[in-house]
């Protein structure tokens, strides 16, 4: 027994025949044609129980034929395959209603297994067009499987006001996710409002969070708004969200389960409606069972998860993401350049431990400091050796590669003592040497911006420029 007709359009005369004889394997009536004409005849005249179109078609494109589809035959369900595989692509399948996007190459298992989905419940998605005013600056690079599924689950969260966990390494990204969910998704006319909960002093965190009435504590000489009521209709994106100290935690659950909170120093209650997207580098579950978070905002918090991957399980993405960064450099006023193959071969050596913003600073380096037209091999060599983490003397004669995990680090290296004392004055002189490439860093993955590099290292904006004089720093602001 036939399970359903599929008609299939794609200009790849390969692609109509293994999409053939797949589906005809799995027990379908697949009809293929090349063109979207001869699709809308047939669509028009009642024919097939699903769509399995290419964006790209001789005639027309998928996207502008796909609203005439959903307003002729609603129940319809349509695949959306695509070789520019984007986030756009992803979205834009979305908000015109199709069942779904599937990046080429596709897995033909994967295929089989979305249109058996689309059959047994098919689906009426009202499509709504992005407005003009959203921006068409791709947020997110990456042909990769790891980006691919990013994409598709963006896409889908678009479309809603779910909470999301963005979970990942520092520099992976993901306020760029975040801003992604508001930009493309139903608040995009609102604010969208972001505070790092490791950049501000814990005993303002609820202050900064939920505002505050006028004599609430010491130093309040007037009412002040919160974050919440910034981002009233609009979205609100709580980086480091593991940070967040306990008694912030307990306000913050009551928001989520009532809709409304009260100001530091307030009484009455203020309704409120905001996205809530989350984002942490932390373990939370570890922090759960350590006592440093709750466990019932976690499942409040954690209605979406989403990982982003570190670079170093994409690498495939990386020339594309250096292009992007070369090009982003020449539009800001940088010597436009390209990349060798070699060189790209030695980036992808290179472990990343900073991720996207690691590389996006290499490449603006690049840009700025060099003379040569072209990126090439020795250079890139030259320097990720200058640029190295440093290494600082453990009082054994041993270098210790910061790059490493400190923590861990340290536990082997107290360990390795047994019962005898380490040397004395350890403390200071980890912290010593720790310190300087710590700052360096930051500050160089900001720009010279110390505001920003003050909110990434946790500390007070004068205590930076303090410790800054005191080690005799030189800050140089790189163009942009």
């Amino acid at each position: 027994m036939v399970k359903g007709n599929i008609l299939i359009a794609d200009d790849d005369a390969a692609i109509r025949t293994v999409l053939n004889q797949a589906l005809a394997r799995a027990g379908y009536s697949p009809r293929a044609t090349g063109n979207a004409a001869t699709l809308w005849r047939w669509i028009s005249q009642g024919e097939g129980n699903l769509v399995i179109t290419d964006v790209i078609l001789p005639d027309e494109n998928a996207f502008d034929l796909i609203p005439r589809v959903r307003k002729m035959r609603p129940e319809l369900p349509i695949i959306v395959m695509s070789a520019q595989n984007t986030l756009m692509t992803a979205i834009t399948a979305a908000e015109r209603g199709a069942y779904e996007y599937l990046p080429k190459p596709f897995d033909l298992n994967e295929l089989i297994s979305v249109v058996g989905r689309a059959l047994a419940e098919p689906r009426k998605t009202a499509s709504r067009p992005r407005q003009e005013s959203a921006s068409e600056e791709l947020p997110l690079i990456g042909r990769s499987a790891a980006m691919q599924e990013i994409y598709r689950v963006l896409a889908r969260l678009t479309q809603t006001d779910l909470t999301v966990m963005v979970s990942g390494e520092s520099g992976t990204g993901k306020e760029l996710v975040a801003r992604a969910l508001h930009d493309y998704g139903k608040r995009r006319n609102g604010p969208f409002v972001a505070i790092n909960m490791a950049a501000i002093p814990r005993e303002l965190v609820e202050s900064e969070l939920f505002g505050h009435e006028k004599g609430a504590f010491t130093g309040a000489q007037s009412r002040s708004t919160g974050r919440f009521e910034q981002a009233e209709g609009g979205t609100l994106f709580l980086d480091e969200i593991g940070d967040m100290p306990m008694e912030a935690q307990t306000r913050l659950l009551r928001v989520l389960q009532e809709g409304e909170y009260t100001t530091v120093g307030g009484r009455t209650p203020i309704k409120t409606d905001v996205r809530i997207i989350a984002a942490t580098n932390r373990d939370l579950q570890q922090h759960i069972e350590q006592g440093l978070f709750r466990e019932d905002l976690f499942y409040r918090l954690n209605v979406v998860p989403l990982r982003l991957p570190p670079l170093r399980e994409r690498l495939e993405d990386l020339p594309d993401l250096v292009r992007h960064f070369l090009q982003q450099a020449a539009n800001e006023g940088l010597p436009a350049k390209t990349i060798e193959p070699e060189a790209v071969e030695h980036l992808k050596r290179h472990n990343w431990p900073g991720n996207v913003r690691e590389l996006e600073n290499l490449v603006r380096r690049f840009a700025a400091l060099y003379a040569q037209d072209s990126i090439t091999g020795d250079l890139v060599e030259q320097e990720l050796a200058s640029n190295a983490r440093p290494a600082f003397d453990d009082g054994q004669g041993q270098e210790i590669d910061i790059g490493q995990s400190v923590e861990r680090y340290l536990v082997d290296y107290f360990a390795s003592f047994g019962d005898q004392l380490p040397p004395a004055g350890l403390y200071q002189r980890i912290l010593r040497e720790v310190e300087n490439p710590l700052i360096n860093s930051a500050l160089a993955a900001t720009r010279g911006n110390q505001i920003r590099a003050a909110e990434l290292l946790g500390l007070n904006r004068n205590t930076l420029r303090k410790k800054i004089r005191e080690l005799d720093i030189q800050v140089i602001k790189s163009p942009g």
